[in-house]
């Protein structure tokens, strides 16, 4: 599964410069996938949410979805 559009298409719609989006999957193992995503720093508090709860809520979904594949999965929000 390729988890950097995955998780750039839950990002996309929440915020409003689109084309800052950037999101980079790293492999560190068989087991451990990372992925970084870097919005417009004016963008990063529609990407947290309140206490951050949209943030919680895409590792969320996607933790589900590695589990599926027996993978792990970490996820870090940075401005551009």
């Amino acid at each position: 599964m390729d988890y950097a559009k995955f998780i750039e298409n839950l990002v996309k719609p929440l915020v409003l410069n689109t084309e800052d989006v950037q999101v980079t999957q790293f492999l560190d193992d068989e087991e451990l996938i990372t992925v970084q995503v870097k919005v417009n720093p004016d963008d990063l508090g529609r990407v947290i949410g309140k206490k951050g709860r949209i943030a919680d809520s895409i590792r969320t979904l996607a933790y589900a979805c590695a589990a599926r594949e027996g993978k792990r999965i970490a996820i870090s929000f940075e401005e551009e």
